[in-house]
């Protein structure tokens, strides 16, 4: 048949993204290069343009005139109203009858996409898919609905109305109205997607993740679904095989136990069930699979990579409702080393190195060098200039946001430039010791945050490579985000780069900071009470944490209260008072501030109360640089003192950042703890007694010393007695080595960098399996050391 409201994988390309937004039309893209993806069908965009346009509500108006009008009296900013309004749009989406002329358009594709497979229904996967003009649908990541495991055509199109009326999210529509997209022009389209029943499955590198060796492939191979390998539950069968001369090298079968299948009761969600009771005792040690499907797998993958000029993480499934070798999700492998080809060699030694210091912030910015050594300078910095400064504040934070790259004189990994240059996505080169004197107004350089170079003139190698990075960009081409058992989380400093860092996947917020949302305001925030202009302060912090909470929710936020040095605040308006310490890392912060300036820590809590009384239940209170119970104790009574109550309200926890806080740990979790995070910024410096901002001595801060790793697993072990959640938010989360150090120590969550999230996801998910791998091997020894 005709249709006017469907358009087949077969016939998308990647051109087609205003028709069925991004999502739809990197299926069509894949199907069209020939990858087997799973087969499925868009309800286009025009389709829910025409629902909106044509269907009538109760008063005789068109649909979309409707919403229109109610969006038109709707304060975004008013979060209340925000959730009461569109949560009324969506109901009143969901309960208006489709069209004839779309309905019988979907049920014959329905009925068409079932026949391919024999079968009179099949069990489909129903994804949104945004589109607009001039937005690339990344920017929409996580705020649409996906329904999985959806069967009959009735069930279809009640799962593509939900789909269209998710484009009507709080979220969503926040965050348009911030960005300023018309909501008239925003559409949707449906993808309906066949759901892989899968007999077996797992995991491609099309380059050896351990090895780096790109002349080898690395399958991992499981029973039932995929969800098994990439959650860790199962240790998989593992192959290497030899690209071109399609060769096994070398084959691992390991012991599967168990097996994860779609629930056979329900026939909805998925179960964990006996390999031995399902398939038969003879499958727990039977290789997965055949020579001849490893080498399909292999060479599926090799196509893959061949396309997008790249090694792919790829996931894969044999359908047992038809038997054949279908691709659920490919995206870049990004921890490769990269092998430095002869004359890219040469081009390094023609490039003039101005200035080395420390990379704390990866990626390449180029552009015109800036020079501001006071806040008042800011304004100098404009779009796209590389900012010169001997060490960033928060006042400097405007001018950050707008350079291609910053450059400092002082500090280490964990300074205020790293950390927040990190957190927006912008190279950095601190403790280069004198960028500021040989770096001059008006030079042009390029900046290298990944090396912790600084080279003269634009060098158009490193740029382009960046570009073609970004070009690249991640391909998923369907399935779930990588889940690990180990959550990873995200820290946050501005409320501006949530949305980005909730579209990471990240499991949460692990550290929300305070500092840049109090030190925002323009005065020192005791000035703004002593002057009855609390309320004002209180807006500020509801609105930035709000932001947030609303970005991940129901993803959880973990709260930091204000810990910023005296010299920090000296600078502002009212900060006269601030004392003159000779070093405020070791002087008035913390929760040491926050019970001496308890009408400051108060508003905090006001703040946090009046975001629970909103419904925002994901939040929680964390106390920075506690080392005495009676801290824990009295900060307690202050929130109850303005209604937030803790453990109740909100989650209560506190920074293990000094030897003192670990080695009382088990006296803080009596006293009543839902979670700890350990900030190992401080604690290093701490229990080393290293100035970690000082790049003199920078090279011998480590976080993996013994002390350190001594006083973290004695917390993690106490805390496990108590039921007392551990977690990890200092610059060590982002670091690979120490996050497989902490998998094995058994925390329960690490919060990294936002441009670190995937890749410390990758690390912890590979981890958690080598740990299951060791097990099922020891125990494969000590059996066979039993028979002999």
């Amino acid at each position: 048949m005709e249709y006017k409201f469907i358009k087949w994988f077969e016939e998308l390309r990647k051109e087609d993204v205003p028709l069925v937004g991004g999502k739809g039309a990197n299926l069509g893209e894949m199907t069209s290069a020939g990858i087997p993806i799973p087969p499925g069908f868009c309800v286009t965009a025009e389709a829910y343009k025409y629902f909106v346009e044509n269907v009538k509500v109760e008063d005789g108006r068109t649909l979309q005139e409707w919403i229109m009008d109610v969006i038109s009296k709707t304060n975004v900013d008013d979060s209340k109203q925000l959730q009461e309004n569109t949560a009324k749009i969506r109901e009143k989406i969901i309960s208006m009858e489709m069209p004839e002329e779309i309905a019988s358009e979907i049920e014959q594709a329905y009925k068409k996409l079932s026949q391919r497979f024999n079968m009179e229904e099949v069990y489909v996967a129903v994804r949104s898919s945004a589109t607009a003009e001039d937005l690339p649908e990344a920017s929409f990541a996580g705020q649409q609905e996906t329904y999985l495991d959806v069967l009959g055509i009735d069930d279809v199109k009640e799962k593509v109305k939900k789909c269209w009326a998710s484009l009507w999210t709080a979220r969503a529509t926040f965050y348009r109205a911030k960005q300023g997209f018309d909501h008239s022009k925003v559409y949707l389209s449906a993808v309906v997607q066949k759901m892989v029943n899968s007999e077996t499955s797992g995991v491609m590198f099309t380059a050896n993740p351990v090895t780096n060796d790109r002349s080898e492939i690395m399958i991992n191979a499981a029973w039932g679904l995929g969800e098994a390998v990439v959650s860790g539950a199962v240790s998989p069968d593992e192959y290497i095989v030899e690209k071109g001369t399609w060769k096994i090298k070398e084959k691992f079968v390991a012991k599967k136990e168990i097996m994860i299948v779609r629930n056979p009761e329900t026939g909805r969600g998925t179960v964990k069930v006996s390999t031995a009771e399902f398939l038969g005792p003879e499958y727990v040690e039977k290789q997965v699979l055949t020579d001849e499907q490893i080498i399909e797998v292999a060479q599926i993958g090799a196509r893959i990579e061949e396309h997008y000029g790249w090694p792919q993480d790829i996931e894969w499934a044999y359908d047992r409702d038809d038997g054949k070798l279908y691709i659920v999700q490919s995206r870049p492998v990004t921890t490769l080393k990269e092998e430095v080809k002869t004359e890219e060699a040469e081009m390094t030694e023609e490039m003039k190195v101005l200035l080395k210091g420390l990379g704390a912030s990866p990626g390449i910015g180029a552009g015109k060098v800036v020079l501001i050594f006071e806040a008042d300078e800011i304004d100098k910095v404009k779009e796209g200039d590389i900012l010169v400064t001997t060490m960033t504040n928060p006042d400097m934070v405007p001018a950050m946001k707008r350079a291609a790259a910053i450059v400092t004189d002082e500090g280490g990994r964990t300074c205020h430039a790293a950390i927040v240059s990190r957190e927006l996505g912008i190279p950095a080169v601190v403790g280069t010791k004198e960028a500021t004197k040989v770096l001059k107004d008006g030079m042009m350089i390029t900046v290298d945050g990944t090396r912790g170079v600084v080279y003269e003139g634009i060098v158009k190698s490193l740029v382009k490579e960046k570009e073609e990075e970004k070009a690249a960009g991640q391909v998923v081409v369907a399935g779930a985000p990588l889940v690990t058992a180990t959550e990873v989380k995200a820290n946050v400093s501005m409320p501006e780069v949530a949305e980005r860092a909730a579209a990471t996947g990240a499991d949460g917020v692990g550290l929300l900071r305070a500092e840049h949302m109090i030190l925002g305001v323009g005065a020192h925030p005791v000035k703004f009470i002593k002057e009855g202009r609390e309320e004002e302060l209180i807006e500020r912090l509801v609105e930035g944490i709000r932001t947030v909470a609303t970005a991940f929710y129901p993803r959880r936020v973990w709260y930091r209260t204000l810990d910023a040095p005296t010299n920090e605040f000296r600078e502002l308006p009212g900060g006269e008072d601030e004392p003159d310490e000779r070093n405020p890392m070791l002087g008035w912060r913390g929760i040491r501030r926050g019970l001496d300036q308890p009408e400051l820590l108060k508003t905090e809590f006001k703040a946090i109360k009046r975001l629970v009384d909103e419904g925002y239940d994901n939040l929680g209170v964390m106390l920075p640089l506690v080392s005495h119970v009676e801290q824990l104790r009295e900060a307690k009574r202050l929130a109850r003192e303005v209604g937030l109550e803790p453990h109740k309200d909100v989650e209560f926890g506190v920074m293990v950042e000094t030897p003192s806080s670990a080695l009382i740990i088990e006296d803080l979790c009596k006293e009543g703890l839902d979670f700890i995070s350990f900030g190992t910024n401080d604690l290093t410096q701490y229990t080393l007694a290293i100035d970690r901002d000082n790049e003199r001595v920078f090279k011998l801060f480590d976080e993996t010393h013994p002390a350190v790793l001594k006083l973290i697993k004695h917390v993690i072990k106490v805390c496990k007695k108590y039921g007392v959640e551990t977690s990890i938010c200092g610059q060590a989360a982002s670091d690979p080595k120490m996050a497989k150090i902490l998998v094995r120590l058994g925390i329960d969550s690490l919060s990294a960098n936002p441009d670190a999230v995937q890749l410390i996801k990758q690390v912890v998910a590979r981890e958690e399996q080598r740990i299951m791998l060791e097990n099922a091997r020891r125990q494969l020894y000590k059996d066979e050391e039993l028979e002999f």
